[in-house]
């Protein structure tokens, strides 16, 4: 029988959630919703060491934002409870044990400086020590040891590891959806550490395996980088006797840095001024402040957008999609193998995309804090008329005020060089004419505006950019905005006759 697609997300809470993360948990949501399936959320916190305060939280309210839902989780529950990898510690050592009593894996008692001694050795020599079936049979563990030594070591406190036994020399052959067939012989592995006696913890590698059992994982769809590690889970399913109930494996490509050379990183954040985490994040370590997607101002849903094709394409040009259209057409077959380029101008291009769609009425909800913090009162119609009229001109909702701001406000200023090209010759007195044309305009409106204006230009013969370009410098005060029968109508007659005024009364004429 066809088992019931379910897939996991295991992060680690060792600090923010990079968006590699981000999109490692967006495509097994995918995956999972496409097929009918179940989207687990783990919590990986078996590295005591590595384990930041508040990592596990912002994980939580990253994916929040981003629209990704666990179906099973720490917060969610679930039939396969605990979620968080600390609440299973008594689990883990009983399958370790049972991997050493069938042969598979030993305990190893070498101290950290021992090792240190031997890895020096080595590199004196040129060489590079790695603990496999070369040198494990003269190290201190139970493969060389009695079993009287090895109980008598275990029982006075000694610190031991369990490790895993590698073949000495097969071909370990394994099947990954995006890449295929990946052979491995076994002579270039070492052997892993399975569980640590000095915090009753298991590695990654065990308490990944053991779990993705327990809860009935399907297919594990994570980073490339866990690619190396892909034999030694083929072969602890198979010691373990899971091999026809193993998942099925897909390793995703990196996220690249703009340049394309290596891994996108937090520096590289930095370095070039953009987030690399969904969420703004404040170390609790140092105070250091890491920008997030959702502070900077981006739409939640052109985020997703944007993560989804680094790395996926469902083939042809178009870009935008919804998250459920995304489901509809994910698959891991149009995943690609090489690495996705990061484009931060490609991100903010998303982002104006997902603004444009939005209601003016949604907008003006948006952008209604930012005009109060700035005193300003209008209304409802008035700030979504102007959202409507300036938003195929801005990405973000943060870029709204510096170019709508004359929309609620009399310039106090003029822009130099528009003064310089306009504010001269016969410009300000056919102003003044122009100001006696408008203040006759009986029905104020868009259309109105704009014949009247037109018909009187042409009528007089005037050049039509010289007279509308000084029209717009008066009332916006740069060469900036929208038609200017649409400012006009939105501000209002007097407010337009005020600033068609102001302008020669705090503006030299230039000769």
């Amino acid at each position: 029988m066809e088992r019931k697609v379910r897939v996991r997300f295991a992060p680690s809470p060792t600090g923010p959630l990079h968006i590699g993360g981000v999109r490692t948990a967006l495509y097994n949501y995918l995956f999972a919703r496409k097929n009918g399936g179940d989207f687990i959320l783990r919590i990986e916190d078996t590295d005591s060491q590595r384990f930041v305060p508040g990592a596990e939280a912002y994980i939580n309210e990253a994916l929040a934002w981003c629209g990704i839902r666990a179906d099973e989780g720490v917060l969610e529950g679930g039939a396969f409870a605990p979620y968080r990898q600390s609440e299973r510690r008594e689990i883990y050592l009983q399958y370790a044990l049972q991997l050493v009593n069938a042969g598979h894996a030993y305990y190893a008692f070498d101290t950290p400086e021992q090792l240190n001694e031997i890895r020096a050795t080595y590199e004196l020599e040129g060489g590079t020590f790695a603990y496999n079936y070369k040198v494990r049979g003269q190290l201190n563990n139970s493969l060389n040891l009695s079993a009287a030594e090895v109980t008598k070591r275990i029982e006075r406190g000694d610190q031991w590891v369990i490790r895993f036994k590698m073949p000495e020399d097969e071909d370990i052959r394994m099947f990954d959806l995006i890449r295929g067939e990946v052979v491995v012989n076994s002579a270039s592995l070492d052997d892993k550490v399975l569980y640590k006696s000095t915090d009753k913890l298991p590695t990654y590698h065990l308490a990944n395996i053991v779990d993705d059992h327990l809860m009935e994982i399907t297919h594990v769809i994570r980073g490339e980088e866990w690619l190396p590690s892909l034999p030694l889970h083929y072969k602890l399913y198979e010691a373990f006797g899971w091999s026809d109930s193993q998942p099925a494996f897909a390793h995703l490509p990196l996220l690249l840095k703009p340049s394309g050379a290596g891994k996108l990183s937090k520096r590289d954040g930095d370095k070039f001024g953009f987030p690399v985490f969904p969420l703004r994040w404040v170390s609790p370590e140092t105070g250091e402040v890491s920008r997030g997607y959702r502070e900077d101002g981006y739409f939640p849903e052109a985020f997703i957008n944007m993560l989804a094709l680094l790395g996926w394409n469902p083939g042809g040009d178009r870009e935008i999609f919804s998250m459920d259209e995304l489901i509809t057409l994910f698959s891991l077959e149009h995943v690609g193998k090489s690495g996705s380029r990061f484009d931060p101008e490609k991100a903010k291009w998303f982002n104006a995309q997902y603004l444009r769609m939005k209601s003016d009425e949604e907008l003006a909800t948006l952008y209604r804090p930012v005009l109060e913090a700035k005193g300003i009162e209008a209304s409802d119609e008035k700030v979504a008329k102007v959202c409507g009229l300036i938003k195929e001109r801005a990405a973000f909702v943060s870029d709204f005020w510096p170019i709508s701001a004359y929309f609620f406000a009399t310039p106090e200023a003029y822009e130099e060089k528009a003064v310089a090209k306009f504010w001269k010759g016969d410009n300000p007195a056919r102003l003044a004419e122009l100001r006696d044309v408008i203040a006759g305009i009986g029905d104020f409106t868009k259309e109105a505006i704009d014949k009247t204006v037109h018909d009187w230009i042409a009528e007089k013969g005037y050049p039509m950019g010289q007279v509308m370009n000084t029209f717009r410098l008066a009332v916006v005060g740069a060469s900036m905005g929208p038609g200017m029968a649409d400012i006009c109508e939105v501000i209002g007659k007097d407010e337009t006759l005020r600033r068609l005024d102001r302008i020669g009364e705090v503006v030299p004429v230039k000769a």
